[in-house]
């Protein structure tokens, strides 16, 4: 490969937004992959959920309006990123389509590349993983509005890519994001 080739291939940024219930290994996944797009010389930032709520979000609930209106602050940040060559991988529930659409659409209109994967993990799964304890608080009644069990979340009608990561390995999901990415001319 050329420098000029591997310059240009580096560059090349995207957000790469991954959308599931609590613990369905977004997280996970995205920095398994972020530590592979590193290792291959690409700008990368993860865009966390629970950081973005406590730095740039902070003060907002999680009502319908509070969580459209984290998840818009969010895909404007990926999307200056990724206009600037960096992968932002933005591991983040975003639980309604519309607000999802609208990310999507800021991407479209500035030619940022955007692609939305559905960590398609069952309640189940997750609710067993609770990484966060989520769901315990929410089975002994000390939350309520947890996505997924008693708030809605908005499945992807068509992702760029669904993972069933119940199904296989971090190093699996990760690797099946990435041949998206090479496929799309991305990495």
């Amino acid at each position: 490969m050329t420098t000029s080739t591997k310059e240009l291939h580096v560059t090349t940024g995207a957000t790469v937004w991954l959308t599931g219930l609590p613990s369905a290994g977004k997280t996970t996944i995205a920095y398994e992959l972020a530590g592979r797009l590193r290792e291959e010389g690409h700008l990368v930032e993860v865009l966390d959920g629970d950081e973005i709520r406590e730095f740039i979000s902070a003060g907002l609930g999680f009502s319908r309006e509070d969580r459209h209106t984290n998840v818009q602050r969010i895909g404007f940040l990926a999307e200056l990123l990724a206009r600037n060559g960096v992968k932002a991988l933005v591991p983040v529930i975003a639980p309604y389509s519309d607000s999802r659409d609208a990310v999507r659409k800021r991407h479209q209109e500035s030619g940022a590349a955007y692609l939305e994967i559905h960590v398609a993990t069952p309640v189940e799964v997750c609710s067993v993983r609770d990484v966060k304890g989520l769901y315990a608080k929410q089975a002994a009644g000390e939350l309520s509005g947890l996505t997924g069990v008693d708030d809605p979340y908005e499945e992807p009608e068509s992702p760029d890519l669904r993972i069933e990561s119940q199904n296989q390995t971090v190093q699996e999901s990760a690797t099946a994001v990435h041949a998206l990415l090479t496929e799309r001319g991305l990495a």
